[in-house]
């Protein structure tokens, strides 16, 4: 059996356009039918590689970024895999989750449990490229990634969780760039979080009802009708939490005019976001890849410096 797109896909994916049938089901386990995901797992990892070349005065490492690509894309894909295992029940019951490969029956458990299992051993490999500290990172990373799917069953703010998870890249890749973990990692890591725990409360405004009714936890459903005030809140503290990354790395002013950019994305979304309306909500989630392509941006630009050299000249 071969299900149509699911329902939070574009509806030209490449998935459902080019890829074969048999296909189809393992690339839409793996989420690659709809690769915001894959993108907002990469970005802070990328934004740390940024940050910790230009705090060094230089651009950021190619080839260390071509790693978190493919590794990112992988343990997304494994990570979704687990969750649809755990969720199988919960997702038969939700409209926009039923169609999903294990919930649906097209692929079963045992699969999916060795299509994770094979995503993680490639990861592994990557990971193993790296330095002992970004290593032992990588690893406790599954921690995150193990527990993740049960936050919903135990507390209102599984957001939260998955924003401490995906934003583990800011770590990890900060310290695979450096060796070590310094401030200016932490606080983008700690702006990450907010940033997540933000867009992932507009996404789940898209299950407010179906969440309701199978009995699931969400930020959006605790916040109520204070939604939108309480994703603008998140996002003013990742705001923070970026601007203060750039200050303590020595960042060039650069990183504030483009981070201006950065902060004016995210605040416009709260603004937009309605409860009656999961299209909008969708939209609005997607966008979160722009911006976080600019903070990356604002951070590989922070590495010139011409004013502070021309102060510690005349000094």
């Amino acid at each position: 059996m071969t299900a149509s797109p699911l329902p939070d896909a574009a509806p030209a994916n490449w998935v459902d356009r080019l890829a074969p049938m048999a296909l189809r089901p393992w690339l839409r386990l793996g989420r690659f039918d709809r690769p915001a995901g894959i993108w907002l797992l990469l970005l802070p990892g990328w934004q740390a590689i940024a940050l910790a070349g230009a705090q060094a005065g230089r651009g950021p490492d190619l080839v260390l970024m071509g790693k978190f690509l493919l590794g990112a894309a992988l343990m997304r894909a494994a990570g979704c895999a687990f969750n649809d295992i755990v969720d199988r029940d919960i997702d038969a019951k939700v409209a926009r989750t039923a169609a999903r490969p294990v919930a649906s029956g097209q692929i079963s458990v045992r699969q999916a449990l060795a299509f994770a299992a094979g995503a993680s051993l490639v990861s592994f490999v990557l990971l193993l490229t790296m330095g002992p500290l970004a290593i032992a990172l990588g690893v406790f990373s599954l921690v995150l990634v193990a527990a993740y799917p049960f936050m919903k069953r135990i507390t209102w703010w599984p957001q939260a969780w998955l924003g401490l998870t995906f934003n583990w890249g800011a770590l990890l890749g900060y310290a695979a760039a450096t060796g070590t973990i310094a401030w200016p990692a932490v606080l983008l890591y700690a702006g990450g979080v907010f940033w997540t725990l933000g867009y992932d409360t507009i996404y789940a405004v898209q299950d407010l009802e179906d969440d309701a009714l199978a009995g699931v936890k969400s930020s959006a459903r605790r916040l109520g009708a204070r939604t939108a005030r309480g994703v603008l809140l998140f996002y003013q503290i990742a705001v923070v939490a970026a601007f203060a990354a750039g200050a303590t790395a020595g960042l060039g002013p650069l990183f504030y005019l483009i981070a201006i950019a950065y902060a004016a994305h995210l605040v416009r979304q709260p603004f937009r976001l309605r409860l009656d309306d999961p299209a909008g909500a969708l939209a609005l989630f997607k966008s979160n890849r722009d911006a976080g392509l600019i903070l990356a941006l604002a951070l590989v630009a922070g590495a010139w410096k011409p004013l502070l050299g021309m102060i510690g000249a005349a000094a």
